[in-house]
């Protein structure tokens, strides 16, 4: 029997959201976010004025709900309407707009705007020192960039600059995606560097740029694309098509859906078509289990309108400041 998966309790109900959620970020039982105290030291306040889901801890005396640290802190929208918002998003394959959501939440647009953006955040992964490469022996890595612009034969008013964007993808594995300043051999090196295992196959198109770099690889091979050349004759495995795939998505989403995105907030959108690639249904995950851990990433990620709104610049590094 069909049933829908918007049905669930946790989508309509405010305390059966907030138990969901405690569920997922305090698998062990609340934590204070003020002190770090746990078990037999935090306990729930109950009583007809308490607000839902709220608990004191006997260390610090201070009170808490699961959303403080979380991107839902400070936000004035019932939780069970984020949970809706945070499916939605994990389930649309090429996003949802900043309009869409203000209609079906029936508010402002600049909450719908923030909304959109907070939940962004906790998709994104974060790229330290310590994380490890994509590939490795025996693996297969396609790299490539394109450039997000709108199409040069609208004459249209306002900013419209070709924004570049590299992604590396690990075949059948995952993507990242990085907004850089140009494309030039010094730049996708040091994606490439940080990124990609020197142990993998690099598999690119006939660019200069990565014929110069791709020495330091297991292997290096190339489809030329300007002799209309997009799987190799001689080898049918080499080729740049799965990322061409990724990029399909991206511009589909970014054109169809969004119409704009500006250089400030690239890399967020570039973080949520990650996301849902790295969750994908081939990888063995459904989307209410992408919902779930786009709700563990919310954990720690506390971020403001002010902090939103900074312009974020393109690196080199393979990342977005």
């Amino acid at each position: 029997m069909a049933r829908a998966v918007l049905d669930a309790p946790h989508f309509h109900d405010e305390a059966a959201a907030f138990a969901y959620v405690e569920a997922l970020l305090w698998p062990q039982g609340p934590v204070c976010p003020h002190c770090q105290a746990a078990g037999e030291q935090v306990y729930r306040l109950g009583g007809n004025a308490t607000r839902i889901g709220l608990h004191k801890c006997r260390s610090c005396k201070g009170q808490f709900t699961v959303r403080q640290g979380t991107i839902f802190e400070s936000s004035h929208l019932p939780l069970h309407l984020w949970l809706q918002v945070i499916h939605l998003m994990c389930a649309s394959k090429k996003g949802i707009s900043t309009r869409q959501i203000q209609r079906m939440l029936q508010c402002s647009m600049k909450t719908a705007w923030f909304l959109g953006h907070r939940i962004r955040e906790a998709m994104a992964e974060k790229h330290g020192i310590f994380t490890p490469p994509l590939g490795g022996a025996g693996k297969v890595i396609e790299a490539d960039e394109a450039f997000l612009s709108r199409d040069p034969s609208k004459k249209l008013k306002g900013p419209g600059p070709a924004l570049p964007v590299m992604s590396l993808v690990e075949r059948e594995g995952k993507v990242r995606s990085f907004h850089i300043p140009d494309v030039t051999v010094k730049t996708l090196h040091t994606v490439l560097a940080r990124h990609a295992s020197k142990e993998s196959r690099l598999m690119t198109d006939g660019a200069y740029a990565y014929r110069s770099i791709g020495w330091n690889f297991a292997d290096h091979a190339w489809v030329n694309h300007e002799e209309r050349e997009y799987v190799s004759r001689q080898d049918p495995s080499i080729h740049s098509n799965t990322v061409e795939g990724v990029f399909s998505i991206l511009k589909r989403g970014v054109y169809g859906t969004f119409h704009h995105v500006s250089e400030a907030h690239l890399k967020r959108y570039l973080a949520e078509f990650d996301f849902r690639y790295n969750t994908r249904a081939k990888l063995g995950v459904d989307d209410i289990e992408r919902a779930d851990i786009a709700l563990q990433g919310a954990k720690g990620k506390r971020l403001t309108y002010e902090t939103t709104g900074r312009r974020g610049q393109a690196s080199a590094g393979g990342a977005t400041a």
